[in-house]
């Protein structure tokens, strides 16, 4: 599997050489990423997770988490359509049947297909309607990423016939679907998150994934949440690192020594090096639990329907603490690179504000307050994270 691995690494390493010679252009240009979402399929990174026998790269979380960390660290907004493409799909098998893993893993793979979402579980005004004419989605949801770039989208709504929370797939470019491209958020400006309406958009029932109510989802479909949580842990410090490294090569080119620390040139400035070195140090530790993290999300997918509650919980736990940890790191690094620049860094031309706005901008998607919460919560008492598609 190794060599698997770094083939695909060594792809999204390619693809994020070439986001990067124009990240800042394109953030500020505020188009729709289409011809970036382009260079994702031309690297067959859609079907990287879909299973082999379907024709995918039967890639695992592993792999999954370490291309969404090279990505994010040339553009996040492209690494957040990716990480979230990898989750929407990845609700096939948590949810999904036979078949339409099978249906959809093939189309996925042979079409390098872009799954969105429009799951967002704070609007709740969204229908599956049952009419002469089948099943139609009426109503509106926000924040819906990659849907207006996409291929597929998953959509949850509760079914009016019963109230029952139910997920379903549509192609984006089915009837009565409108996209509003007004997104223009201070950051994560190319991630294609605005919302998305449905007026009597028809739904196929063999398109219907399955329940989302919290009684009847197992230990196994639970699981969406623990890896969006993870895809986001990786986005925060893709981000970072790559803050890191664009600072790294301005000090060393660019950046002039302090008047009074009687050095000769920036890198020799015993305060800068010590910046460096603490949050160089922070990366490195938010890496190794990142990758206990990805191991730990992996065992419990192949754990499949045998999975326990509990050990599904301590996957939760353990996910929770990288989102605390890599929102912090993500924050800070972002931050304290002028402090290693200087003044003259803050001149539009670099952009160096952009990796701040873009980890300030998505680290909001949920409070980090209650990711802390629930290990502090697991730690004193034992009790694990109740399912929500926030936890």
């Amino acid at each position: 599997m190794s060599g698997v691995h770094d083939e695909w690494l060594s792809r999204a390493e390619d693809v994020a050489t070439d986001l990067a010679k124009d990240a800042l252009e394109r953030d500020r240009a505020g188009a729709q990423p289409h011809a970036e979402v382009d260079k994702l399929r031309a690297a067959g990174l859609p079907a990287l997770l879909v299973p082999s026998e379907e024709g995918g790269g039967g890639g695992d979380w592993a792999t999954v988490l370490g291309v969404i960390r090279i990505l994010a660290a040339a553009d996040g907004s492209i690494a957040q359509i990716l990480g979230y493409h990898y989750v929407n799909l990845a609700q096939l098998w948590f949810s999904g049947t036979a078949e339409q893993q099978k249906r959809w893993g093939r189309a996925t793979a042979e079409g390098q297909l872009m799954w969105g979402d429009a799951v967002n579980p704070l609007d709740t005004d969204l229908v599956l309607r049952a009419d002469a004419g089948g099943l139609r989605l009426f109503g509106t949801k926000s924040f819906a990423t990659g849907s207006s770039v996409g291929d597929v989208i998953v959509v949850s709504a509760e079914r009016e016939s019963d109230g029952e929370p139910v997920l379903a797939l549509v192609r984006a470019d089915a009837a009565g679907i409108d996209f509003d491209t007004t997104w223009d958020n201070l950051g994560q400006r190319l991630s294609a998150s605005g919302g998305v309406t449905f007026d009597g958009t028809p739904v196929d029932p063999a398109d219907v994934l399955g329940s989302l109510r919290t009684d009847r989802v197992t230990p196994y479909a639970s699981l969406v949440t623990p890896a969006i949580q993870a895809v986001f842990g990786h986005l925060y410090l893709g981000i970072a690192e790559g803050a890191l490294h664009s600072a790294r090569d301005y000090t060393r080119t660019t950046s002039r020594p302090w008047a009074l620390s009687d050095v000769a040139t920036a890198v020799a400035d015993p305060y800068v090096l010590s910046t460096y070195g603490e949050m160089v140090a922070r990366a490195r530790a938010v890496a190794a639990l990142g990758g206990e993290v990805a191991s730990a999300l992996d065992a419990a997918c192949a754990a499949g329907d045998r999975l326990t509650w509990e050990e599904r919980g301590e996957v939760a736990v353990l996910i929770a603490a990288l989102k605390v940890v890599s929102t912090e790191l993500g924050t800070e690094a972002t931050n304290r690179i002028f402090e290693v620049t200087g003044a003259r860094a803050t001149n539009n031309r670099y952009g160096f504000d952009l990796f701040w706005r873009n980890v300030r901008t998505h680290t909001l998607h949920d409070p980090v307050a209650y990711k802390r919460r629930e290990v502090g919560d697991h730690f004193l008492t034992g009790t694990y994270p109740d399912f929500t598609l926030y936890t």
